[in-house]
């Protein structure tokens, strides 16, 4: 008996031995899992969670846009600013109406989201080009567009014939109106709406750009306006038909275009330049930068007329600022000869 007792006594122990053990594991086992969902809770992201969170949001390529040559560059860089990627078709000085497509110029548009070109007839390669390209996304700014030609506003007079193969001649729509200082800023105010058009997210940056370039073409309008008033109806050849613009907004008279061969006047050249000078009263004769011809000299001389250089600014700089110094220096030209 005395040994069944101890026997129930030892049973019992061990009973609450176990007991007891199970209730420490079942309390290791919950505080475990307590500390699990702590550190669940609390965890530093992993590094690829960090990378991901810290990486910028990657940004819209900016619009693409290829100008014609170097007036219509300025134009649209000046408009565009750094908002949009502004490339030259035909490198600075360029002959541009004689200008043969290259692949280079077809790769180029093929590429691009807007092509801005001057229009009146002047890039003539471009229909064929464009075609090539085969860029259906391809958006085209007129700069010219609502600009009325000279024909329609008043004739050129062209009492000198130049030879049959002259190479632009603009009888029909002149199209130098980047020269006229208002009309560019029907230019500038065209590629504008096209610009914002085509990329509408950088509207206020366009519309900003534009405000500011067009009011300096406006005091530069102004600046032509109370110099060349003092000066009225004076009278000139020129041997580039790229002035009419320009002459008809200040109160000038372009009567006349004389083609300079390459290597020298000829003597019909000389007589008819004579002849014009006197029919018309002429006051002075512009060449081109670039142009030393001395015939040309002489023939001022003898004529007694001032030779000044007349840029129709399809050469020079690409800053847009250029534009109002290559302008500047025509006015000087201008207001001197006309004296």
């Amino acid at each position: 008996m005395i040994s069944d007792r101890i026997g129930r006594k030892v049973g019992r122990q061990s009973g609450g031995i176990v007991t007891l053990m199970t209730l420490l594991m079942l309390t290791l086992t919950a505080g475990c899992n307590q500390g699990n969902t702590n550190q669940g809770n609390t965890a530093a992201p992993t590094p690829q969670v960090e990378e991901a969170a810290s990486a910028p949001s990657p940004q819209a390529p900016k619009t693409k846009v290829v100008a014609t040559f170097l007036p219509m560059y300025w134009f649209s860089k000046a408009v565009a600013g750094d908002a949009a990627d502004v490339e030259i078709l035909l490198s600075p000085g360029t002959e541009v109406h004689e200008y043969q497509a290259k692949p280079e110029n077809v790769k180029a548009i093929a590429t691009a989201n807007v092509l801005v070109k001057n229009g009146l007839g002047l890039e003539e390669f471009l229909a064929a080009t464009v075609k090539n390209a085969e860029n259906a996304k391809l958006t085209e700014i007129d700069a010219s567009q609502g600009i009325k030609t000279v024909a329609e506003i008043s004739p050129v007079v062209n009492p000198v014939k130049g030879k049959q193969d002259h190479s632009h001649n603009h009888e029909d729509s002149n199209p130098h109106v980047w020269l006229d200082p208002v009309l560019a800023k029907q230019q500038v105010t065209n590629i504008r709406d096209g610009l914002i058009a085509a990329d509408p997210q950088n509207k206020v940056t366009y519309e900003k750009n534009a405000a500011a370039y067009m009011q300096k073409l406006e005091n530069l309008n102004n600046e032509f306006q109370q110099t060349l008033q003092k000066t009225p109806n004076c009278t000139f050849v020129t041997f580039h038909d790229a002035f009419p613009y320009l002459a008809k907004r200040y109160n000038l008279k372009q009567v006349a275009v004389v083609e300079i061969p390459e290597d020298q006047l000829s003597p019909k050249d000389v007589q008819n330049v004579v002849n014009t000078v006197k029919k018309y009263q002429v006051k002075a004769l512009f060449s081109e930068p670039g142009v030393d011809n001395k015939l040309l000299t002489s023939l001022s001389q003898d004529l007694n007329l001032s030779l000044k250089t007349l840029d129709s600014l399809e050469t020079g700089e690409t800053d847009p600022q250029y534009y109002f110094q290559a302008m500047k220096a025509n006015l000087q030209a201008l207001e001197t000869a006309c004296k």
